[in-house]
């Protein structure tokens, strides 16, 4: 009998901090909502789930933990009875491949559907779908503010993006509906991309930009083509690839939502500024950052917009990529004044944001030769973060040895050494 773990299902218990036991009392308290009845599962339970020896809970079971989680039971990693168990596409799978896959198996079912005999109609897939997909695309985007890059949340929005193109063959739909369809499994693939750039696993951030980018392609959704190009901007600026970086922020900055709308046309010129940061080029960055400020200040902040627009509407995004560029020119004073800034503005939830300026702050500090003050700062980054999130524990690594070669031997260092090795035991499973 295979009994692979399920590897989905134990990283979504980490990051909501679930053990065997909270998650069983969870389902059975949702099987007393559901049934009346008090649920029987213990932690063991849970246990041969994560073992991989209970594949498909029963149906009670399932819908309770899937009200628990609000995630259907196949994104969380369970495999229906008789249903061979798949893996995530491979990052090497050529994308137009899996365009075509996806097009020619919809247009297949969609011909079996009109063919076959029988009275029961096919299902109807309406805007009610999209907007429940909507809803799981904001608790993607809240999960990235708290926690950014972990796997199980790039995991878990490919799951995602893999059910909204399954909703394409479960039934008709009105080309409306079929275009917020492809939308949505691109907004959730570009999630997946950013879950990747921000845990730095840059292959699998590569294979889901191309995913995406031929998801929004069919959709033609502007907002979302914009979001995944300059993920791609992001991408290629954290792989020192800056003309890489400008070629993908031009895409985005060309496209027509940026003439449409200011905040738009104020985001491409902040993220190009950071990567004009990266190339060296101080007067391209304050035209850049200008252009950006003017177009900020021309927006409407009252329209609605996509959810992961909310730092832009509020300056905060602003702020934060001319830390970055300021950081990478070498103009530490600027750059200290923006990430002030930026952490004034940044909203609570944004945790991942906050730990990152922080520590950016602390950089800053450092290099105008103020350690205690810098080392004071960089011990504000809450504990889990700094040893759970790839970028701001590397950062934190440059900045411990920055710290050294500042003030070799003395007592600010003892006082980060000592912090650091405090931090990793307190958290050492």
């Amino acid at each position: 009998m295979n009994t692979a773990r399920n590897t989905v299902l134990e990283a979504w218990m980490k990051e909501h901090g679930h053990s065997s036991n909270s998650l069983a009392d969870a389902v059975n308290k949702a099987l007393e909502r559901l049934t009346g009845r008090t649920g029987g599962l213990d932690g063991s339970s849970v246990r041969d789930w994560k073992a991989g020896r209970v594949k498909w809970p029963k149906s009670a079971t399932r819908k309770a933990l899937e009200d628990v989680t609000g995630l259907p039971a196949t994104a969380l990693g369970f495999v229906p009875r008789g249903r061979a168990p798949s893996a995530p596409a491979p990052p090497q799978e050529d994308p137009e491949t899996m365009k075509r896959r996806t097009l020619v198996g919809g247009i297949a079912a969609a011909v079996a559907a009109a063919a076959a005999p029988g009275t029961v109609p096919p299902r109807r897939i309406g805007m009610n779908d999209v907007d429940r997909l909507q809803q799981r695309f904001a608790e993607i985007i809240a999960s990235d503010h708290r926690q950014g890059g972990r796997l199980g949340l790039e995991q878990r929005a490919a799951a995602l993006a893999d059910e909204a193109l399954n909703l394409q063959n479960a039934g008709s739909a009105s080309q409306r509906v079929r275009s917020n369809l492809y939308a949505a499994a691109a907004a959730f693939r570009s999630s997946a991309m950013w879950a990747a750039i921000d845990g730095r696993r840059y292959g699998d951030a590569k294979a889901h930009m191309r995913e995406a980018q031929a998801l929004a392609e069919m959709s033609g959704d502007q907002a979302i083509k914009f979001r995944i190009w300059s993920h791609a901007g992001t991408m290629y600026r954290h792989m020192g690839r800056p003309a890489d970086a400008l070629a993908a922020n031009d895409v985005a900055r060309n496209l027509h939502i940026t003439r449409r709308d200011p905040l738009f046309a104020s985001l491409g010129h902040a993220r190009q500024a950071a990567t004009l940061g990266l190339a060296g080029d101080t007067a391209a960055v304050q035209r850049a950052l200008g252009y950006a400020q003017d177009a900020l200040g021309r927006a409407d902040r009252s329209l609605s917009r996509p959810v992961w627009m909310t730092a832009a509407c509020d300056g905060a995004e602003l702020e934060t990529l001319a830390l970055a560029a300021h950081l990478r020119l070498g103009n530490f004073e600027q750059a200290e004044a923006h990430a002030h800034r930026s952490l004034t503005l940044l909203r609570p939830q944004m945790q991942r944001d906050r730990a990152i300026n922080t520590v950016r702050l602390a950089h800053a500090q450092l290099a105008q030769r103020a350690a205690e003050a810098a080392t004071a700062t960089a011990m504000k980054v809450p504990a889990e973060t700094a040893t759970r999130h790839a970028r701001v524990s590397r950062m934190l690594q440059e900045f411990g040895a920055a710290l050294r070669a500042t003030a070799p031997g003395s007592c600010t260092v003892q006082t980060w050494n000592e912090h650091t090795f405090a931090v990793w035991r307190a958290l050492r499973p």
